[in-house]
């Protein structure tokens, strides 16, 4: 049987900067990342902060593991078109707040970018995306590779490494089949429940510390509130959406009507509109 918790994404804002609740992001973290991850410390940065009037439409947070890499978990719950591009400036921001002024290129720091979604970002039918950077040659189609004096100096053994890593999970698209422990983690972070089956890092702190019953009072109200505003925002496009597409089947009635009045036959109507022989 499934416990029900509190959602990752209000957990994340409010409960896992906590250094005693470390243990659940770093078992989330070990998992995406297949190594063993320890979270030094969590950073400050611009989505950390906690405000009054916060919409709570998206919650980030910026860690820095035990090897000096940085590791950027962002959560976003509405639909933003340019959300790759704010991918791209969110790493950079990270790089260069992070070197200090007159410090050699070597010094820049690894970064992750891991964004959990919960709409449908870009096409493409899988849940889970990972990206690097790397160079290949446009004659000999070889792949750029460091030197062993650069493996040596960097402590890395390619060119990717040097570079950010994004993972995309898009949660919708996550079917509610957990086949591996990092499976396990996405059913959790789409539904806030975890089986008593699973097995992956961090779920069984969890488990225990993202109980809603054992919420404080003041975090239980700041938490009805937030469901609040997801279920508002969630009602909000839903409504959008209907609307546009009402105003688009009107629109297509109506041309449908002109094209009949003109003599065109109803089955080319219909192809032309997209509209059903019925309608037409």
């Amino acid at each position: 049987m499934a416990k029900k918790l509190v959602r990752f994404d209000w957990a994340m804002k409010r409960l896992l900067c906590n250094k005693a609740n470390f243990d659940i992001l770093e078992g989330f973290l070990s998992e995406l990342l297949r190594e063993d991850f320890k979270i030094k410390q969590i950073l400050e940065s611009e989505g950390n902060k906690a405000t009054e009037d916060d919409k709570f439409n998206r919650v980030d947070i910026l860690v820095e593991n035990q090897k000096g890499e940085l590791v950027i978990v962002e959560i976003q719950n509405t639909r933003e078109a340019d959300y790759f591009q704010r991918m791209l400036y969110g790493t950079a921001k990270v790089i260069v707040e992070h070197i200090a002024e007159g410090q050699a290129y070597s010094q820049v720091k690894k970064v992750y970018s891991v964004n959990i979604v919960y709409f449908d970002l870009g096409q493409g039918d899988d849940y889970v995306y990972h990206g690097t950077t790397t160079f290949i040659g446009i004659h000999s189609h070889h792949e750029l590779e460091l030197s062993e004096k650069q493996k040596e100096l960097f402590k890395k053994t390619s060119v990717s490494d040097l570079y950010p890593e994004y993972y995309v999970i898009k949660t919708n698209r996550f079917n509610e089949v957990a086949k591996d422990t990092l499976d396990e983690w996405i059913y959790f972070l789409k539904t806030a429940e975890i089986k008593d089956e699973f097995t992956a890092k961090g779920l069984k702190a969890a488990g225990q510390k993202l109980d809603i019953l054992k919420l404080e009072p003041a975090d239980r109200k700041e938490y009805d509130r937030y469901l609040e505003s997801q279920r508002s925002d969630a009602s909000f496009v839903e409504t959008v959406n209907l609307e546009i597409t009402t105003a688009v089947n009107d629109a297509l009635k109506t041309r449908a009507e002109e094209a009949l009045k003109k003599g065109f036959a109803a089955d080319i109507v219909a192809e032309i509109t997209g509209l059903a022989m019925e309608e037409v």
